[in-house]
């Protein structure tokens, strides 16, 4: 299991619709608007790394109202 976490840019005024959208998919686990820099951070977990491009394809990248979005793979190193 490939577990990401991703951090969305929003055109301003879009984050709420964008959020709703978003949260819908079942792939993502946890969801949150947040302060800063990035507008919503998504908790991902996709069975490999092939479904991860699958859902930046086929979900973030057709959503018009994302300006950009980073994308951290988190480590099997629990230390």
């Amino acid at each position: 299991m490939i577990e990401a976490f991703v951090l969305v840019v929003v055109k301003p005024g879009n984050e709420e619709k964008v959020y709703e959208e978003l949260k819908k998919d079942p792939r993502v686990k946890e969801d949150y608007r947040v302060y800063g820099e990035y507008d919503i951070i998504l908790r991902v977990e996709v069975p490999t790394i092939e479904d991860l491009d699958k859902f930046h394809d086929e979900v973030l990248r057709k959503i018009p109202e994302i300006e950009m979005t980073e994308t951290l793979i988190a480590s099997t190193y629990r230390g």
